[in-house]
């Protein structure tokens, strides 16, 4: 079995979304899967450019992309290969990075059949995830509006590839040294101390999600 995860974060080692990512992972080869975890940002690649050639009646093939980039192995390989695919990343104003919504424009638009029932055209169904990483309270979460942007993200994965679970992983550590940047708002001591007791809970769920989805 083969696992594909992707790491919506431009920070790639130490941090909070690669963090989970990895734990996940760990999980996953627990259970013997093959694992990968790409990079989005060390990619160069655009989000859809509104070309309409996954619709055209002529197409040579359904739910592909036409543009020709970085992402473009990464979605065959998703595609013809992967049974089990994560996507990570933390929340900047309320939804994904530009780079994970830019993948996930290019991974599920092609899959979208304009037909009346409304179909999907990748090949199989997968498990999937989302996990977010977010500097706000799991209390802030509801008023500031951020499950409506999570589960639609969620269900898009759902309805396109497969079953789609989510992890939330919240009031996270944003700086390894607040006093060298803006921080009046936050309290350093009692973000450290839930860093230390709680994040590590969140990595422990993020391993038994890797387990899960390859049960």
């Amino acid at each position: 079995m083969k696992m594909m995860a992707m790491n919506g974060s431009p920070r790639k080692k130490g941090w909070n979304t690669v963090s989970m990512l990895e734990s996940m992972l760990e999980g996953a080869r627990s259970a013997g899967a093959e694992t990968e975890l790409v990079q989005l940002y060390d990619l160069t690649f655009s989000g859809c450019i509104s070309c309409f050639s996954c619709k055209r009646l002529e197409r040579k093939q359904d739910g592909v992309c036409a543009i020709q980039d970085d992402l473009t192995p990464v979605l065959a390989a998703i595609r013809e290969s992967c049974d089990a695919l994560v996507v990570g990343t933390p929340v900047y104003y309320g939804c994904e990075t530009a780079g994970t919504r830019a993948f996930l424009e290019r991974l599920c638009f092609p899959n979208g059949k304009y037909d009346l029932q409304r179909s999907s055209l990748f090949p199989r169904r997968i498990n999937t995830a989302l996990i977010y990483t977010m500097n706000v309270s799991e209390a802030r979460i509801a008023e500031m509006g951020y499950a409506t942007g999570f589960e639609r993200t969620r269900s898009m994965l759902d309805r396109h590839l497969g079953p789609c679970e989510l992890l939330l992983a919240t009031d996270t550590l944003q700086y390894a040294d607040y006093t060298c940047y803006e921080s009046e708002i936050f309290d350093e001591a009692a973000k450290r101390r839930r860093h230390e007791e709680v994040f590590p809970q969140d990595l422990r769920k993020a391993f038994e999600l890797g387990v899960r989805l390859v049960a």
